[in-house]
């Protein structure tokens, strides 16, 4: 009896251990499971739409890696000086946003973290477009990989075309003037012109191409302006002999709007050069417009146009710098790239990736993606602010016919050399 009863006291205590244990387990289980970890990610602002899209993408890729959490931050105004600041105050985000225009800049000042250690032959680089990869390469380094661009192409609407009886685009810059000439309606013949044939951007991102078509530089090697040796000065003096004389283009604020793209879809110019941002703006704003893209028309015998692009680039101080990698591999790799820019809000840098959404064969879009091959990056040394200040200042003196565009080239270059030099 005495065995009987201490075997059933046995079995009490063994169930009971028992059921402690299991009631225990999840205890243990919640202790020992990984605590994700948070990858800071920062960028500027987008529209609402551009804004859900990058929600989205950055939702998949913590689906898929359920280690890591992303923050996003989308820094509205004055983005690069606050990420200066950060970074100085060892305050930056784990990865962020970083414009081609700003790249020499910060890739010199050792606040970056090299790429080239991560990247693995599955990652597959030579399936980026080299111009674009090459913007972010410094001394032979990879501090970025891009995630998007957009070249420029000119946008031509084709009713006034019609109207005006021409069927095709301009193939060289002197058709586009003599376009432009037909295209500028005056209809009640009292001077106030209703359409401009063309549409002016005087701003030195969408004149390069006109003083490098001419055998000219914007800066040299040391990052100072050069812009204004009176030979290359050819394709310049056209654009102001345009406005000045033909009196056929026009530029935003002559007419009251914003932009080159609302100044086209109003009608008051009958074609433009834009970028890729353009295509969405102009098809949900003005629904009805009826246009058509082209590739720049030649310059000099010269094909060329302008590559914008922004990559993804880490903190050098960041601490949590594999899976800062990661996040950038999957936003830069084929299936974040592909979700990324599959709604045309911008081009993939992937040739690949590009392929699978057809864009070299979309109708608005091919002339975009053929610029890529001949492109210009959109760089201009270390200290483009100076360079482009100056510049837009005294190129609009001379558009406005304040001053003739030599000395105001001169002066412009000058100028943003003696601030250079007092930055360096």
């Amino acid at each position: 009896m005495r065995k009987t009863v201490f075997n059933f006291l046995g079995l009490v205590v063994a169930i009971a251990i028992s059921m402690v244990g299991c009631q225990s387990l999840p205890t243990l289980t919640a202790q020992n499971a990984p605590v994700a970890t948070t990858v800071k990610l920062s960028g500027w602002g987008a529209s609402p739409a551009e804004q859900k899209l990058l929600t989205g993408v950055l939702r998949d890729f913590e689906a898929q890696h359920p280690t890591i959490k992303v923050k996003y931050e989308q820094i509205a105004d004055q983005y690069m000086d606050v990420m200066k600041t950060r970074l100085v105050g060892d305050a930056a985000p784990d990865v962020f946003y970083l414009d081609a225009l700003e790249a020499p800049f910060l890739m010199s000042q050792n606040v970056l973290e090299p790429l080239d250690g991560y990247i693995k032959p599955e990652f597959e680089l030579t399936d980026f477009e080299p111009t674009l990869l090459d913007t972010f390469k410094y001394r032979a380094t990879i501090y970025g990989l891009p995630k998007d661009y957009s070249t420029l192409a000119l946008f031509y609407n084709k009713q006034a075309f019609a109207n005006a009886g021409l069927e095709n685009p301009p193939q060289t810059w002197e058709e586009l003037r003599a376009y432009a000439k037909k295209l500028t309606i005056d209809a009640n013949k009292d001077g106030r012109i209703d359409q401009y044939g063309f549409g002016e951007n005087p701003e030195l991102a969408r004149q390069v191409y006109q003083i490098k078509a001419y055998g000219g530089q914007v800066v040299d090697r040391e990052s100072r302006a050069a812009f204004a040796e009176q030979a290359r000065l050819q394709g310049l003096q056209s654009v102001v002999d345009q406005y000045r004389n033909e009196r056929s283009s026009a530029q935003k604020s002559d007419v009251g709007t914003n932009s080159g793209s609302e100044m086209f879809g109003q009608g008051k110019a009958a074609m433009v050069i834009e970028g890729n941002w353009a295509i969405p703006y102009l098809r949900d704003t003005y629904p009805k417009l009826d246009f058509a893209t082209a590739e720049i028309p030649t310059i000099n015998g010269q094909r060329s146009t302008m590559l914008f692009t922004v990559a993804y680039v880490m903190n050098k101080q960041s601490k949590h710098k594999p899976e800062a990698w990661e996040l950038i591999k999957y936003l830069t790799g084929k299936e974040g790239m592909q979700k990324w820019t599959g709604t045309g809000f911008a081009l993939p840098t992937r040739r690949s990736v590009a392929t699978n959404l057809g864009y070299d064969q979309d109708n608005l879009r091919s002339s975009l993606v053929a610029g890529v091959n001949y492109g210009i990056p959109w760089q201009v040394g270390k200290y483009p602010a100076a360079i482009m200040n100056n510049f837009d200042n005294q190129f609009v003196s001379a558009l406005l016919g304040e001053q003739p565009l030599p000395q105001a080239m001169q002066r412009a270059q000058t100028q943003a050399n003696q601030l250079i030099q007092a930055l360096d």
